[in-house]
């Protein structure tokens, strides 16, 4: 091939003709189906290596240099201990603030667009020979997670034992177990069965409400899916997933129904053998006959509903989004195109993949028909050419831009957190997950 007329793209580094460059580097931003590039899914063992195990020698191996004789540790000591041993975690810092080059970009654009952003937001990327291939719900922790600490004083001093950083993934994994073991969301914990340190075990939005929550936060959890799943769902007293009456099953997880194993299955597949369709490293590139091919089953599956109604439908979550930012439309814009709201970033959780909304935008169309953009942070961009594009304005559209067309998924969850602190007798009921379901 001659050199001069092969190109390589700048997010998997594939070299590949000029000519089919752009319809390639366009595959890594299609919603129906996102494609992280090919990575290795070996997680860094650095961190492993030296505090892998239970409590009792991870602990025991603290600056404290101290074990129980016993071999046992309270909660309160695993606790200290925890915070002791947690690392920050690590992540491209964006001079001047994300939110603030993104504010600078929608400003920039027509007079008849409206936008409202969370205030500060890091972003952080997924890392190939750490967490490629599974990470990004924990890189979604970690967003929610600056913000809250940036934003939120009464989260700053609870989160992660009041050490003012968000932690790396393995400390997260070990404050997760923590929730577990006092007792937040027992089904999930039993999926798990106990144990995420050190596994490369998929999470979702209920297990970032199971860990935020254990600090006292009021994490709430949505539901969008259509009305026959609705039984399934959290928010039904004794559903399959949400009430006692599970069975076990022979990969050690639980489920009543033949479907849904537990409340993340629906979104993703835990692991067991089966790939979770975007976040692994066998993803490939789509083309147009595989979504073609995709188009026809899913047709066949959802009993043909045309791309017309299902964007119909879809707006119901684009309309929550808004309204959720907006306060129930208690933000006024005046002269301003883009306001920042006092809301929490929202964890966004779909089939395969998961990312962060921070804001949404709404044009104004001349035919009068409003048109909704979701502003998201994806795990799986490289934050570097996030900021990059935002400060040039060139290209920006592509990292942070999904329409209502690209919601293409059945079912959607999306988590976020309440102002305030819960007390004692509040954390109780927070313990057990719930959430409300609203139909598409």
């Amino acid at each position: 091939m001659n050199m001069d007329d092969s190109s390589t793209c700048p997010f998997c580094s594939l070299s590949l003709p000029s000519s089919q460059l752009q319809w390639h580097a366009n595959t890594h931003f299609e919603d129906n189906d996102f494609h992280s590039p090919p990575v290795e899914r070996a997680f860094s063992d650095s961190h492993f290596d030296t505090t892998f195990g239970d409590f009792n020698s991870w602990c025991g191996g603290g600056s404290s240099g101290i074990g129980r004789d016993n071999g046992v540790w309270n909660m309160e000591e695993k606790i200290s201990c925890l915070v002791d041993l947690q690392i920050k975690g690590e992540f491209h810092n964006v001079n001047g603030g994300l939110m603030n080059l993104l504010r600078n970009c929608l400003e920039s654009e027509g007079q008849n667009s409206r936008s409202i952003l969370s205030r500060y937001v890091d972003h952080f990327q997924s890392i190939r020979f750490e967490d490629g291939g599974f990470g990004c719900g924990w890189r979604n922790i970690q967003m929610l997670s600056s913000h809250l600490l940036a934003q939120k004083r009464e989260a700053k001093d609870v989160l992660f034992g009041g050490s003012g950083f968000v932690p790396d993934i393995p400390s997260l994994q070990r404050w997760l177990e923590i929730a577990w073991e006092r007792g937040f969301d027992e089904p999930g914990s039993n999926q798990f069965n106990h144990t995420i340190y050190g596994s490369k075990k998929w999470i979702g939005a209920t297990d970032c409400a199971a860990l935020l929550r254990s600090f006292g936060l009021r994490t709430r959890i949505m539901d969008f899916g259509p009305k026959e799943s609705e039984s399934l769902y959290l928010s039904v007293p004794g559903s399959s997933v949400g009430g006692e009456e599970l069975v076990r099953i022979g990969d050690g997880r639980k489920r009543k129904t033949p479907n849904f194993y537990g409340p993340m299955d629906r979104y993703m597949s835990r692991g067991g053998g089966v790939s979770q369709t975007n976040c692994s490293k066998n993803a490939k590139p789509s083309s147009a006959l595989n979504d073609a091919t995709r188009d026809k089953e899913s047709a066949g599956e959802c009993a043909v509903k045309s791309a017309a109604e299902q964007s119909k439908s879809h707006q119901v979550l684009m309309d929550f989004v808004w309204n959720y930012f907006s306060n129930k439309n208690t933000i006024q814009f005046g002269y301003r195109r883009v306001v920042f709201s006092e809301k929490t970033p929202l964890y966004f959780q779909h089939d395969g993949h998961s990312r962060t909304i921070v804001g949404i935008q709404v044009n104004h169309q001349r035919n009068g028909i409003q048109h909704y953009n979701l502003l998201v942070l994806d795990p799986g961009h490289r934050t570097a050419e996030i900021e990059k594009s935002l400060r040039e304005k060139v290209g920006w559209q592509r990292f942070i831009k999904r329409g209502v067309h690209t919601l293409r998924k059945k079912q959607y969850q999306l988590c976020y957190v309440d102002p305030g602190i819960a007390n004692e007798e509040e954390m109780e009921k927070l313990k057990t997950l719930d959430s409300v379901f609203i139909e598409l």
